[in-house]
């Protein structure tokens, strides 16, 4: 695979969205139809791997102190698992309230670059909080604020990668996209791990590094991401007149079933941090590397999110978004189990990697695929958005459920919902279990 920035300054008529990327593989079928090419084509816009570099800088910001938190809040501060449980909630799903309107300012606007720069701005000054917050409600209102600024950024994002990628490769740009985010998401906690057992109480120091790495992503987005305007673009190559932003766009049976699958598997994830305190609390291995357990599901997310893309591409996306909920149910398993050491820990991480790099943008694709161009980031937004406040009720829940009945009873109960909504799922997505159609290509 070839990745080049070559598409930078080309007007919309001489770089349409299907021809707009630039990293390009080709191979000829010798068995095509006579007077006929068929082209196998790997294309990676300049845009998503800009963007990927952003959200790479970005998550190393925000990683590295995710990494940290649980620990901070509940060792540092000496709050209850019910207070974090809380502030992971809101880590989880306060950006809920303002996805549905990122969404629409960028459709509205037709400027999405420029919304999801805002939004990586409000989570970068947020972070200049952390130097300064000693207690819940100074904690709770900087991760409320960053979590916002994620809300925003998030949908016109991948709106932005969707009108950078044909319908074939869109999984595969999502995957590269995932792949370079995922970067710094291993980056970020190895950076918290290293700075802590060099200074064993340098949590400033991890929220400074923390605060540099966010205003570089927000740089790089800036001045070197190639700003696309996803209606006017469309308009000029198909020369038709540019489609208006209607909210009856969204009325579609595929999304409201995607909205709906979303918001179910949303209700039984439960934030990472919950199973890793469960680890950390049966198994001396966990609890020495705590920080590093980051770094163990984001490199198999790492390692695993361009070949799900692919997959996604190939064998169809809903297939692959199922397919990963079954290895978080396998994940809780083993949590859950009463079997310490380092392979349950390990085998534990490589689950949780496994299912988000098949539903991370798996999830973006399949909204993407359900609505209109003009609607496009509303549509990604309110998916997002369901997930978001889905979980944001699931940590919350999953918290109060753990100070009621133990870890180990809650993580069982949660496994046994999730265990009876993935046929359920399945049975609702059967119709969307397809593949994107290749493209072919007449000779000249």
């Amino acid at each position: 695979m070839y990745l080049s920035f070559s598409d930078r300054g080309k007007t919309a008529v001489d770089a349409p969205a299907a021809a707009d990327a630039t990293a390009t593989l080709d191979a000829t079928s010798e068995d095509a139809p006579t007077g006929t090419t068929r082209r196998n084509v790997s294309r990676v816009s300049s845009v998503v791997i800009g963007l990927g570099i952003t959200s790479m800088f970005t998550d190393i910001s925000s990683e590295s102190v995710a990494a940290i938190l649980p620990l901070y809040i509940t060792g540092v501060l000496g709050l209850s698992t019910v207070a974090y449980g809380f502030i992971d909630g809101i880590y989880q799903g306060i950006s809920a309230i303002v996805r549905i309107a990122g969404g629409w300012a960028a459709d509205r606007g037709d400027q999405p670059k420029w919304i999801a720069f805002f939004g990586y701005g409000v989570s970068a000054i947020a972070r200049i909080g952390l130097l300064f917050a000693t207690g819940f409600a100074a904690l709770t209102a900087i991760v409320a604020i960053d979590r916002l600024g994620k809300g925003v950024r998030t949908a016109p994002r991948d709106a932005l990668i969707t009108a950078s990628s044909t319908p074939e490769t869109l999984g595969r740009s999502f995957g590269v996209h995932r792949m370079l985010d995922t970067i710094g998401a291993a980056i970020g906690p190895l950076l918290a791990f290293f700075v802590l057992f060099l200074i064993p109480n340098g949590y400033g120091t991890v929220f400074v590094i923390s605060l540099a790495c966010a205003f570089v992503g927000v740089l790089v987005l800036g001045l070197l991401v190639p700003n696309k305007r996803p209606r006017a673009d469309r308009a000029a190559t198909e020369h038709t007149t540019r489609t208006p932003f209607r909210w009856r766009q969204l009325n579609n049976p595929r999304l409201r079933r995607v909205l709906l699958v979303s918001g179910l598997f949303g209700l039984l994830t439960i934030g990472d941090g919950f199973i890793y305190l469960v680890l950390q609390a049966r198994s001396s291995f966990a609890a020495e590397w705590f920080p590093l357990l980051y770094v163990g599901t984001n490199v198999a997310f790492l390692a695993l999110a361009v070949p799900f893309g692919r997959l996604s591409d190939r064998f169809g996306r809903a297939r692959v978004f199922v397919l990963g909920h079954i290895a978080l149910l396998a994940a809780y398993v083993c949590a859950a189990i009463p079997v310490a050491g380092a392979a349950v820990t390990v085998a534990c991480l490589v689950l949780l990697g496994v299912f988000y790099a098949a539903t991370d943008g798996i999830l973006a694709a399949l909204a993407a695929e359900s609505t209109p161009p003009a609607s496009r980031a509303s549509g990604i937004a309110a998916a997002q958005t369901v997930v978001a406040l889905s979980r944001l009720i699931a940590s919350v829940g999953f918290g109060v459920l753990w100070f009621a009945v133990g870890r180990e009873p809650a993580m069982f109960i949660v496994s046994i919902a999730l265990a009876v909504a993935i046929p359920l799922v399945a049975f609702l997505l059967r119709g969307l279990f397809t593949a994107a159609k290749p493209s072919v290509k007449t000779a000249a």
